[in-house]
């Protein structure tokens, strides 16, 4: 990769991490409306997933997915609005971040019921196969999320069916408080692709190289009409499943420093520097700017009026198609 490629790569874990760490400052003052669940930690999966795909293409986050949105084109300032519940979020203050879609951008929203989304995904990517249309769905989920029967139904008919969609398992070992070994009895989430007659791969989802190759190969086999890839990332959140979550009474301090070693942008700023790049002039200046970024989507969502009663009326409904148009 060029320079250039690997500072804007860089840039976007460095946004993603200043994000997440200011949303969780500011739940801590009570500013922001709805639960706040950190990815910190996770920030290469996004990244990876996220970085190259197409203005056209769709992706499906969740509620620890802040940095897919961003990476996708979503506006920082919508976005941090959003969270604060104000009108110029995606919801116009009517949902909290968890559910805000940006559908202008191929973003569509989470909800509460996690891999409920990937029906969805798999509904989207069937629309692309039929109307054979060169786009791809990416559809995220954790590993607790790949328990439910919606998520298997979705990967069924996604392999029946050959669909242009690759499934994102975050597997950050805890569902809840729940560890892997209560969840299921495979080794890996991905062992569970060859059931669906697709292709499954684990990578290492806090090494950058390793989720970007993972998610080329996914990517082009799915353009291709290959059919679906399962990717698991094996990563790590810093914070417990939200701030309100201490999680000290089910993960030991020593695992913790253990994943934090093992943290993405620690691991890219060592490939930056052993690709003789001026790395502390390189830390400066994305710091300042990331840092300024935030902070105007702050003092923007700050700014953004909340909603009045009235509008809790206002887009019940999508508006009818009109059959006369051309």
């Amino acid at each position: 990769m060029t320079e250039q490629k690997d500072r804007e790569l860089y840039r976007w874990l460095r946004l993603i991490r200043e994000f997440e760490d200011r949303v969780s400052a500011l739940d801590k003052q009570g500013k922001l409306m709805g639960g706040v669940y950190s990815g910190k930690g996770q920030e290469a999966v996004t990244v990876g997933f996220c970085h190259d795909l197409r203005w056209d293409d769709w992706i499906f986050p969740l509620h620890r997915d802040l940095g897919a949105y961003l990476v996708k084109g979503a506006d920082p300032k919508r976005l941090m609005a959003q969270i604060f519940g104000k009108r110029d979020g995606f919801a116009k203050g009517k949902d909290s971040y968890l559910h805000g879609g940006d559908l202008p951008n191929g973003i569509f929203g989470a909800t509460s019921c996690l891999g409920a989304t990937l029906p969805v995904a798999a509904g989207m990517a069937y629309k692309f196969k039929i109307r054979k249309e060169d786009r791809v769905a990416v559809a995220f989920f954790g590993e607790g999320a790949s328990s439910r029967g919606d998520v298997h139904e979705a990967m069924n008919f996604a392999g029946v069916h050959r669909l242009p969609v690759v499934f994102v398992c975050e597997n950050n070992f805890y569902a809840y408080s729940t560890p892997n070994e209560l969840q299921f009895g495979v080794d890996n989430v991905a062992d569970r692709a060859a059931g669906y007659g697709f292709k499954g791969e684990v990578v290492n989802g806090n090494d950058l190289h390793d989720v970007m190759k993972a998610a080329r190969k996914a990517i082009d086999r799915a353009r291709k009409g290959d059919g679906p890839t399962l990717v698991e990332c094996k990563t790590y959140r810093y914070h417990g499943h939200s701030e309100h979550d201490r999680a000290s009474d089910y993960r030991s301090e020593e695992e913790v420093i253990t994943w934090e070693s093992r943290d993405p942008i620690f691991l890219w700023e060592n490939y930056l520097e052993k690709r003789k790049y001026d790395i502390a002039a390189i830390r400066k200046e994305t710091t300042e700017e990331v840092a300024r970024i935030v902070a105007e989507a702050v003092t923007f969502a700050d700014a953004s009026p909340a909603p009045e009663g009235p509008e809790a009326m206002e887009d019940l409904y999508a508006m009818p198609i009109d059959t006369e148009a051309p």
